[in-house]
C-alpha cells in the first residue's frame, strides 16, 4: 500500500515504491492560474493598426477624409480668388471715382404744348404733347452718348395718353441740352369718370401729368466708352390747361440708372 505525503513531510527516496505523478520539469516563468486576464497594448498601436476585418472600412474612411480635404483646399483657393479679384474691382473703381469725380445729369421739363384734347366730344382721343427736356451734364471728363431705342410716355393716372422717343445726339462735357420731343397717342378712351376728373381738373388749372423717359446710353470717359446703361427719368408735371399755350404749374423729377 503507498504511503501517503503530506506537505510538511519530506519526499520518499528514489527507491521507495510512490504511485504519485513525477513533478513537472521547473521554469523560469511563472505558470498562470486559471482566471481572467487584462492585456494591455499601446495606445499608437491600437489607433493605427486597425483590426483584420475592419480594414477595408479604415481604406475607404481614409480616402473619404483626403477627398474632403482636397475639396476644402479648392474652395479656399477659389474664394480667396473671388476675394481678391473683388478687392481689386473695389481698388479700381475707387480710382475711377476720385480721377473722374462724375456727377449724375439732371433732368427736368422745360415746357409741355398740349393738342387733341376734346372733353366735350365722346370720340377717341388722339392727345399730342410736345415736351422740351432740359439735361445738363455737369461733369468735366465725362460725356454722354444717346442712343436708339429710348422712350417718352405721359399718362394721366394710369391711362397713356401719348408716346414718342429722344433723339441721338452726342452730349459734351459741362453741357447744358434742350431736345424737344414729340409724343402722339391715337384711339385713346376714356371713362366717364375719367372725363370727369380730368375736366374738373382743368377748372381748377391743375391737371397732372406723369411723364417716364427711359434712355439707353453710353458713358465716354477720355477714350474709353462703357456698355450701353438705361437712364431712368420720372417726372411729376401739373399744367394749367390743355392747350398748345399750357405752363407748367409744378415739376417734380426723379432719376436712376439701371447698369445693366
Amino acid at each position: 500500500m503507498a504511503e501517503r505525503i503530506h506537505p510538511g513531510d519530506s519526499p520518499p527516496s528514489s527507491g521507495e515504491h510512490s504511485n504519485s505523478k513525477p513533478a513537472p520539469p521547473s521554469s523560469d516563468k511563472p505558470i498562470p492560474q486559471p482566471g481572467t486576464y487584462v492585456v494591455q497594448i499601446p495606445k499608437d498601436q491600437v489607433y493605427r493598426v486597425p483590426p483584420p476585418d475592419n480594414s477595408h472600412r479604415y481604406a475607404h474612411l481614409s480616402k473619404s477624409k483626403s477627398s474632403r480635404s482636397t475639396c476644402c483646399r479648392c474652395c479656399c483657393c477659389l474664394l480667396t480668388t473671388i476675394l481678391s479679384l473683388l478687392l481689386a474691382a473695389a481698388i479700381a473703381a475707387a480710382v475711377i471715382y476720385f480721377v473722374l469725380k462724375p456727377e449724375a445729369p439732371n433732368y427736368s421739363v422745360e415746357s409741355v404744348a398740349i393738342k387733341g384734347f376734346n372733353l366735350t366730344s365722346p370720340s377717341p382721343l388722339s392727345p399730342e404733347f410736345d415736351v422740351t427736356v432740359r439735361a445738363d451734364n455737369g461733369n468735366d471728363k465725362i460725356g454722354i452718348y444717346y442712343k436708339k431705342g429710348s422712350s417718352v410716355n405721359v399718362y394721366y393716372q394710369d391711362i397713356n395718353l401719348c408716346n414718342g422717343a429722344l433723339p441721338v445726339f452726342y452730349q459734351p462735357t459741362n453741357n447744358i441740352t434742350l431736345f424737344k420731343t414729340a409724343l402722339k397717342g391715337s384711339g385713346i378712351e376714356l371713362t366717364a369718370a375719367s372725363l370727369r376728373s380730368i375736366s374738373n381738373d382743368q377748372n381748377k388749372g391743375t391737371v397732372p401729368f406723369t411723364l417716364k423717359l427711359r434712355a439707353p446710353v453710353k458713358i465716354k470717359a477720355g477714350s474709353v466708352k462703357t456698355w450701353k446703361i438705361t437712364v431712368k427719368v420720372t417726372c411729376k408735371i401739373t399744367v394749367d390747361k390743355l392747350t398748345a399755350s399750357s405752363k407748367i404749374v409744378s415739376k417734380d423729377c426723379d432719376y436712376g440708372v439701371d447698369l445693366w
